[in-house]
């Protein structure tokens, strides 16, 4: 990794393109200045290097001339970038990168991620106040993507906006969308409006979160709208930059960057930003709404009203987050989610926490059921069971994947289940069924008494089914 110095010199050889009059504005928001490079080598123990991919720049084909006015000038910042910008084989240490850009403007911290990422990262664009980030990408010069999660119940004008912005910024949004036959599912066995009865979290994770997990492990990096100032509950101690601990990227989990460069930012100076750079925002901000989501779950704000008091208000206040940004929470945080907010669990959790798996591919197994499994010493089908605990984040982050391989395996004779192996079915867990980490995957072949414990870390799909097409 390039040193501290090398990273405050590249910041700051690079922010020379940008004084015209609009950034002006933008340095109006940072925060006072220290060197990069005595912040980050100041006292304390060197922080443990975090497991991520290596990651590579990509060389962007075009670059917007008003911006970077000279190749060679252009070359040169790049070349001051260090070398694990350049260089496959260089690992990233994003704890020591956080600290090293905690000076630094959002623009800075864009322009560094896009630089590193290329095409291989994506900006998140709610509807909402998230178009700061689309603004401060076009002014790096650097061509970006930008995702959006189509919900199927967003606020007519929230549409409106997101083809105002397409068209403002002559890009095209790569919008995702839930699965139908989830959707569908959910709203014929529970009704169009269960989450005010039972937590919104089920909805969510169909909505938005699992449509998510398929975005996300395509790319390498993506970067989020978060502020601490959004949510002191769950946001508070958000970092610039993290390797993600929710969700997994292509290279499977602990290989996903998230990027939050206005962190730091405050509001106010936000809507400052907007407002001087004369950028499309949602008429609904003029109608009192702040933070926006899915229409039945949002609401105008009253004057003095923290803004997440418009998301999910009849729910507990300190854990307002959908899913998207979990790893936010705390653990006992996160045992709030999936529930209504008094406490009571969601039909299909546990102990308050949202279940996950849910297919009518998977069978859910209770102990009586694993338990006849493991008698059985002739089957007349194999099975593949994931032992879980829905509060994991890494059987969270196998979900997407686990739940794929379940679909194309019906009609083959292999039946997929889940047993949830936590609490106090944790110690029977590990006695009879080798249970040492969540998740743990096992496969009964048809004509073994004993389960064949999957002893890889991969579980992409084509890794799995190769380990059941080798016993079965």
């Amino acid at each position: 990794m390039a040193s501290a110095a090398a990273i405050s010199s590249s910041i700051s050889s690079r922010s020379l393109l940008y004084r015209d009059s609009k950034a002006a504005l933008i340095a109006s928001i940072r925060h006072p200045e220290p060197s990069i490079a005595t912040s980050a080598a100041s006292g304390g123990p060197r922080p443990r290097r975090m497991l991520a991919r290596p990651c590579c720049a990509v060389e962007p084909t075009k670059r917007n001339d008003s911006v970077v006015p000279s190749a060679a000038v252009a070359e040169a910042a790049n070349a001051a970038v260090g070398e694990e910008a350049t260089a496959p084989s260089a690992a990233v240490d994003y704890e020591e990168l956080n600290k090293a850009l905690e000076n630094a403007s959002p623009l800075e911290i864009m322009d560094r991620a896009l630089d590193m990422f290329g095409n291989e990262i994506a900006i998140a664009f709610s509807g909402a106040e998230d178009v700061a980030l689309i603004e401060y990408a076009k002014l790096t010069g650097r061509p970006f993507r930008v995702f959006s999660l189509d919900t199927g119940r967003l606020n007519p004008e929230t549409y409106r906006f997101f083809d105002a912005v397409e068209k403002h910024y002559d890009i095209h949004i790569e919008y995702t969308f839930p699965d139908a036959g989830e959707v569908q599912a959910l709203v014929r066995s529970k009704g169009l409006f269960s989450f005010y009865e039972d937590g919104h979290q089920e909805c969510c994770r169909v909505r938005k979160v699992r449509p998510l997990r398929r975005m996300l492990k395509g790319l390498r990096a993506w970067v989020t709208g978060q502020r601490k100032d959004q949510s002191p509950g769950t946001r508070a101690n958000i970092p610039l930059v993290q390797v993600d601990p929710g969700f997994e990227g292509v290279g499977g989990l602990g290989s996903l960057i998230k990027w939050n460069p206005v962190a730091d930012v405050e509001g106010k100076d936000i809507w400052n930003f907007l407002l001087t750079m004369n950028v499309p925002v949602n008429s609904l901000h003029s109608q009192g709404y702040v933070s926006i989501g899915c229409e039945p779950c949002t609401r105008p704000v009253l004057p003095g009203q923290h803004e997440r008091e418009g998301r999910w208000w009849w729910e507990d206040a300190t854990a307002k987050e959908c899913g998207l940004h979990k790893g936010n929470l705390k653990q006992d945080e996160a045992g709030k989610l999936g529930t209504n907010g008094n406490g009571v669990a969601v039909a299909n959790g546990v102990d308050g926490t949202v279940d996950i798996f849910e297919t009518q591919a998977i069978v859910k197994l209770g102990r009586p059921g694993i338990e006849n499994l493991l008698k059985l010493e002739k089957r007349q089908e194999p099975w593949l069971v994931v032992l879980y605990a829905p509060w994991c984040r890494f059987c969270q982050g196998m979900e997407t994947s686990y739940m794929e391989l379940a679909e194309k395996l019906v009609g083959s004779g292999i039946k997929v289940g889940k047993f949830r192996a936590d609490g106090d079915q944790k110690p029977f867990a590990q006695k009879e069924l080798q249970l040492g980490s969540f998740p743990t995957i096992l496969f009964f072949p048809k004509n073994t008494s004993r389960p064949i414990k999957y002893p890889s870390e991969k579980r992409d799909v084509d890794s799995l089914m190769a380990f059941i097409n080798a016993l079965r």
